[in-house]
């Protein structure tokens, strides 16, 4: 048997997946009509929407098949996902990489699979759709052409919930998605004993922006930020946009020296930002940030309020320091 490669950016497609907060959730008809179609169509006893995790394949709808995930390493789908196209393997007993896997010698049985890798907008693939028989069977190009046609329908309906987890003005992960990825990432550091920290900011003034010019600066000063947190921060750090004017990173891996490296990373962007920009206003902000204990932070909404309230009492003594100046 073998087991598949591991995808090109493979942190990146684990954190969009994850960033969907669809793992684990309870069925939905959007998905079960989409496999129940599928088995209709190409009259086989199973059909699979079919999700790669770090170590495991889940399945969002799977009728015909009376588990709910699998390891990965004996994960059909996870070698589906490491190209573009209908994998088929009309014979899983004739196959090398398959005829010893424990799910084409034990129960259920597999003798035919055709997957087609499902994904973002960004080009991860998250897992596939797929359809089973326990019988060797052909599959035709017109049958490809079907299984893409109802993959693509199943990556709309995913779609549409990146769309719940993303925050459409900046980009990046709306409050949910933020929550969700984060708490992953903090669960991952727990687990593994791994230092991180939380940064919570808010940006100073951002009201008299919109009242002097106007909401589309305001939302261009939105955008700005962002992108400085993004071109700051690592890529494998989770960033989001909470509501508002208020943002959030979580940094993994990383002790209070690096979190201030960090932050001065960040100072240094947004004044040259500021001094380049000549938009009429510049760009302040304050922060708070709180190293993650997992003896005292059970969870990222934990973390976040802790952080959150030393970023007010910045934003308070600047306030009251710039009242002292006028």
């Amino acid at each position: 048997m073998k087991i598949a490669d591991i995808p090109v950016q493979e942190q990146q497609r684990i954190s969009s997946l994850h960033a969907l907060n669809i793992l684990d959730s309870a069925p939905e008809e959007r998905f079960d009509r989409l496999t129940r179609l599928a088995r209709r169509l190409f009259a086989v006893p199973v059909a699979v929407v079919s999700l790669i995790d770090s170590n495991r394949q889940w399945f969002k709808s799977h009728p015909g098949l009376d588990v709910c995930e699998t390891s990965r390493d004996v994960s059909f789908c996870a070698h589906a996902i490491l190209g573009n196209e209908v994998m088929v393997v009309e014979d899983a007993l004739e196959d090398a990489r398959f005829r010893e896997n424990p799910l084409v010698t034990g129960a259920p049985g597999i003798r035919f699979y055709a997957g087609y890798p499902i994904g973002g907008a960004a080009g991860a693939k998250f897992g596939t759709l797929c359809v089973i028989d326990m019988v060797p069977r052909k599959f035709s190009e017109e049958d490809r052409a079907l299984l893409r046609d109802l993959a693509t329908m199943v990556e709309q309906e995913m779609a549409a919930m990146q769309l719940a987890t993303m925050d459409e003005l900046t980009g990046l992960s709306n409050r949910r998605g933020f929550e969700a990825l984060a708490q992953y990432a903090m669960n991952m550091c727990k687990r593994t004993r791994q230092p991180a920290v939380l940064f919570y900011f808010d940006l100073d003034w951002f009201k008299q922006i919109n009242d002097r010019f106007g909401h589309a600066e305001g939302d261009q000063a939105l955008r700005s930020f962002a992108d400085l947190l993004a071109h700051s921060f690592r890529e494998s750090d989770v960033i989001g946009r909470l509501g508002g004017d208020e943002f959030s990173v979580f940094l993994t891996n990383v002790r209070a020296v690096e979190a201030q490296v960090a932050l001065s990373h960040l100072e240094q962007a947004v004044r040259l930002h500021n001094e380049t920009g000549r938009r009429g206003y510049d760009l302040r902000y304050s922060a708070g940030w709180v190293e993650y204990d997992p003896q005292r932070h059970d969870t990222i909404a934990a973390l976040m309020r802790a952080a959150d309230d030393l970023m007010y009492q910045q934003k308070q003594q600047r306030h009251e320091t710039a009242r002292h100046n006028t």
